[in-house]
């Protein structure tokens, strides 16, 4: 599929994240002091949209259960059962334009 852009750098200030559609997939993109990572946007407990959640630093809280998942790797980091990591994306910053790799 290759690269899709998700926005504008200006689109994703630092501490921010943002759900495009790519392909009919909702991906998170966030800006972690100017590291762009993306991630999917569904929590895998409850399907919930992360982008609605909390970022703190890298971590991704979702909204509904509070299921915390790193946003740079995909992984799940805190809930209370085991449910399956985030599928993470390769991110691209060409001039002031963010692509997500899939």
């Amino acid at each position: 599929m290759g690269k899709i852009i998700a926005g504008k750098i200006s689109d994703i200030p630092p501490g921010k994240m943002i759900k495009v559609s790519i392909d009919g997939r909702d991906i998170l993109v966030a800006n972690i002091n100017g590291d762009y990572c993306a991630t999917d946007d569904s929590c895998t407990h409850s399907g919930s949209s992360l982008s609605e959640g909390k970022l703190d630093g890298c971590t991704i809280t979702c909204g509904w259960h509070a299921a915390e998942f790193d946003c740079k790797t995909g992984k799940l980091v805190k809930f209370p059962a085991k449910i399956r990591d985030l599928t993470s994306y390769n991110v691209v910053v060409d001039s002031d334009n963010v692509f997500v790799e899939m």
